[in-house]
């Protein structure tokens, strides 16, 4: 039951969760819109995490050993558990990613490479509008515009650090940390991933030329073969047996 509910709601799941960017996105990037904006698009982000704490609470009842699925997934329930604690967005923003997380990993048809390259331009685009939000309106803060925030995230998450751009907020440092270990993180599994590759491609290479290498001796071993047997026959040396001795057979 939880395989069947997992796999019919793993699309429209997904399709929430780009409702969740866009709706977390648009008053950030647009801060001046209509106050109707602000309020669906604040509606959208509740009704988004509302629906991924259902399907955790729903796989929770469907599992076979409940206490066994809470502690495989403590991530799953502190991303829950987090905005009713502290109606904080940001903490909103986190554990909706780490919930959208989580089913993405489930998905059979997304592999290693398609949920990194996910998982980065995610935390670039959430990394960079979150530290907009909150570094904008800061006094001494210079990181004013969505191209200053997507400098800033692009470099932080690969530790390059120029340092032109740098949060002076203590929220804005906080999520500089996240994104600081969020991206050495991703940036191993990507390193891993590609050496696996490359290693991968090394022994099929290796395991083709082996396979070629073995016909050609077998080749070899044939043509050495008729070639006795075409000295043999025109000669007319006797077919010896294997132990050696000749033949009584013409």
């Amino acid at each position: 039951m939880e395989e069947r509910w997992e796999a019919r709601t793993q699309a429209p799941l997904l399709g929430l969760a780009v409702a969740f960017g866009v709706a977390y996105a648009v008053p950030i990037v647009v801060p001046d819109a209509a106050a109707w904006v602000h309020d669906t698009c604040l509606t959208v982000e509740w009704v988004v995490w509302g629906a991924f704490a259902v399907d955790y609470i729903v796989r929770l009842v469907l599992s076979r050993d409940r206490w066994r699925f809470v502690r495989h997934h403590p991530l799953d329930l502190a991303a829950v558990l987090l905005p009713l604690v502290q109606p904080l967005r940001l903490l909103r923003v986190v554990s909706t990613l780490l919930l959208v997380g989580r089913r993405a990993r489930m998905a059979p048809q997304i592999t290693l490479t398609t949920y990194v390259a996910g998982a980065v331009v995610g935390l670039m685009m959430f990394g960079s509008l979150a530290v907009l939000h909150v570094e904008r309106d800061a006094p001494n803060g210079n990181i004013k515009t969505l191209g200053d925030a997507v400098w800033w995230s692009f470099t932080t998450m690969t530790t390059v650090g120029y340092g032109d751009h740098a949060p002076t907020t203590g929220l804005g440092r906080v999520l500089a940390v996240g994104l600081m270990l969020s991206g050495i993180a991703l940036l191993g599994v990507v390193t891993a991933n590609i050496a696996a590759w490359f290693i991968s491609r090394f022994e099929r290479d290796d395991a083709e030329e082996r396979r070629q290498t073995a016909l050609l001796e077998a080749l070899t071993q044939e043509v050495k073969d008729l070639r006795t047997e075409v000295a043999r026959l025109s000669g007319g040396v006797p077919l010896q047996h294997p132990t050696g001795t000749p033949s009584d057979r013409p």
